[in-house]
């Protein structure tokens, strides 16, 4: 097995390398205008650091958000492509789940019942209640913080979004943005298992923010 995961739900674009056993390679950097640009790079750099070619890639694992329809569609177009070309399974994996599975390893949440929260914008945030690091327990959402403060109370949090609104998460902690790391080891894990991954599909849970004008004015010929 060797597994590439990519991620640009959030302003991290971040690629790596997982064989079935550890992450062997990976790249993250924090720009939320340049994931188109710089997300090829990171997957060459991360295929050099490991000492193999794309041809030895066996799966595609990618962050289906919820994040901005923007970033969020460069990742899954990428991945897509990849397994058209390379002929591999393309696997999704909810980007909320993988903050919350890279919790566990930095101990941000004590062990026990959390929330993951992304910035959404809007003065908004994605969010997701789960029981342990790979326990979701309630469906992503994305609401304004205060509307959601009884449902979070008492509950530590992890993510940009939660570090943003500190009335509504006071007790907030790194990881800020996700990591292709910890998809690929989420992802690894649940496949080990035989758990079916979700289809490449994103997650927007709400409209773009670019929308047709109403009642513009046509200046084609008639």
């Amino acid at each position: 097995m060797l597994l590439l995961a990519l991620d640009t739900a959030t302003p991290a674009v971040t690629v790596a390398l997982h064989d079935g056993t550890a992450v062997v390679a990976a790249s993250s950097q924090v720009d939320a205008r340049r994931h188109g640009e710089l997300l090829l790079p990171a997957v060459d750099r991360v295929l050099a650091e490991a000492g193999t070619g794309l041809d030895a890639v066996t799966g595609v694992v990618v962050g289906i958000g919820p994040g901005p329809y923007t970033g969020l569609r460069v990742g899954l177009m990428t991945a897509d492509t990849f397994g058209l070309a390379l002929g591999v399974p393309v696997h999704g994996v909810c980007t909320l789940d993988g903050l919350a599975y890279a919790a566990e390893v930095e101990e941000a949440t004590g062990g026990g019942p959390f929330v993951v929260a992304t910035d959404a914008r809007r003065k908004e945030v994605y969010w997701a209640r789960y029981s342990d690091s790979r326990t979701r327990v309630t469906e992503p959402s994305v609401d304004r913080p205060a509307d959601i403060a009884d449902q979070v109370a008492g509950l530590p949090a992890v993510g940009a979004g939660a570090l943003l609104y500190p009335d509504t998460f006071p007790d907030a902690h790194g990881p800020e943005h996700v990591s292709a790391a910890a998809l690929a080891a989420l992802a690894a894990e649940r496949l080990a298992a035989g758990v079916e991954l979700p289809a490449p599909r994103p997650l927007y849970l709400r409209r773009p923010d670019a929308q047709v004008p109403k009642n513009y004015k046509v200046v084609t010929p008639k």
